[in-house]
């Protein structure tokens, strides 16, 4: 196998860490208005996207997330396309890029507002049992129902996302959810949350942001920017018709994102089956094993065997991760214009002490795709929403020494040009 350069070698470039920029930099306007695990700041969106593109092109987010690149794509005139498998990061991206007429939302909050603490209480009903699980008070899953029951009585539908954004942005607190952990685990010993003080308070913080967001972009308002629940190997675009790509795909060793969003996707029936709901998300180790023949990397190969040795259940969704990501990669290559570009944001991992050099098979895979490589930028990462390193059994935070789970501090943005 030729040797490849490994990207850790790089000089980290210090504009790209955006070090300096406060939490009040990085949620202003809507970027506050859900958390999101490992989602990246608005700032480094932003960049890539003044540094290769115009005021009007069509920007694509082939794994949108909470939609940061198409707020970022809206709030400085582009045209933007996010697209996401996973239907709560599709509520909350359609909730961030609709800017609503301040007053307009504000009368709409006080009529809400009087409806759920005035209007008729609901007595009592039948929960799917992991709603009971993560919500064990009954009077706290009774008003959550009744809160979720008014939203959903709103006739149009940009309110109706923007309060449904909020209401599963405080579940987390409502719930007996281990506050400062991403990994599911309950805490018996937890005090939840006031539904309907959170909600309000959740609501009014939004209000803030929608009103930041609304004067930013009243006066180049694109239609076309829109968010589709999609898989990101069939973007609802023509060939050849995007001018730029910036995205951040899961990570190989990332959380599964259906077990983070099991709050939102259980309240709002997405799902009542996790399994199901898991077997969408890219790389997924819950998939049944199929031929991934003919993934374009020798570097992957390898290291699916090297992990293959210590694991067969994770070398399946290493597979599984690979062979997924070339098909997008393949379908990016489609929707391109011609000297169009692809920003990829992502890091490199351990796993059960194998490197997963994701970056390096990326740019490898894209390289025998027909891609080429216009610029690799390594980063340091001054934080995460998740936890560097791990034990994978406990979910807990370990020393690194002894995590078979670790995230680098630094991450590259991969450009790749058609």
């Amino acid at each position: 196998m030729k040797e490849i350069k490994k990207f850790d070698t790089f000089n980290d470039d210090k504009s790209w860490a955006f070090g300096d920029s406060s939490r009040k930099d990085t949620s202003y306007a809507s970027h506050g208005y859900h958390r999101y695990p490992a989602k990246f700041i608005p700032q480094l969106a932003r960049r890539c996207i003044l540094e290769n593109s115009d005021e009007g092109d069509l920007i694509v987010d082939t794994f949108c997330g909470c939609g940061t690149t198409i707020a970022e794509s809206l709030i400085y005139g582009r045209k933007g396309i996010g697209t996401d498998i996973n239907p709560v990061a599709v509520l909350i991206s359609k909730a961030k890029i609709t800017p609503i007429e301040p007053d307009k939302l504000n009368k709409t909050k006080e009529k809400l507002f009087a409806l759920i603490e005035n209007g008729e209480e609901i007595k009592d009903r039948q929960f799917n049992e992991r709603i009971v699980y993560w919500f064990p008070d009954k009077e706290i899953r009774l008003t959550l129902f009744k809160i979720l029951k008014d939203i959903n009585s709103l006739k149009e539908e940009e309110l109706i996302n923007f309060f449904l954004c909020g209401f599963s942005q405080i579940l987390k607190n409502c719930s007996i959810w281990l506050a400062k952990s991403n990994k599911p685990t309950r805490d018996f010993n937890k005090k939840q949350q006031d539904p309907i003080k959170t909600f309000k308070r959740q609501i009014n913080s939004m209000i803030i942001g929608n009103s930041e967001l609304y004067n930013l972009t009243r006066w180049k308002l694109i239609k076309e920017n829109k968010i589709v629940l999609s898989d990101a190997r069939k973007i609802p675009t023509g060939n050849n018709s995007v001018n730029m790509i910036v995205t951040s795909p899961p990570y190989v060793t990332s959380y599964e994102y259906s077990d983070l969003h099991q709050l939102t996707a259980l309240w709002f029936e997405y799902t009542d089956n996790l399994n199901e709901f898991r077997n969408g998300f890219i790389g997924s180790v819950h998939k049944q094993d199929i031929d991934h023949n003919g993934i374009k990397s020798q570097l992957a190969i390898k290291t699916i065997e090297d992990l293959h040795k210590k694991s067969k259940k994770e070398a399946l969704g290493t597979k599984n991760y690979f062979f997924e990501m070339q098909e997008c990669f393949q379908e990016m290559q489609r929707i391109l214009k011609p000297k169009g570009k692809a920003c990829i944001v992502i890091g490199n991992t351990k796993l059960k002490g194998v490197e997963i050099l994701n970056a390096e098979i990326f740019v490898e895979i894209m390289n025998n795709l027909g891609f080429k490589t216009h610029k690799i930028i390594k980063r340091d990462v001054p934080s995460k929403n998740l936890p560097q390193t791990r034990d994978s059994k406990t979910g807990k935070f370990a020393k690194t020494k002894d995590a078979d789970r670790l995230s680098y501090k630094y991450e590259f943005i991969i450009i790749m040009e058609k």
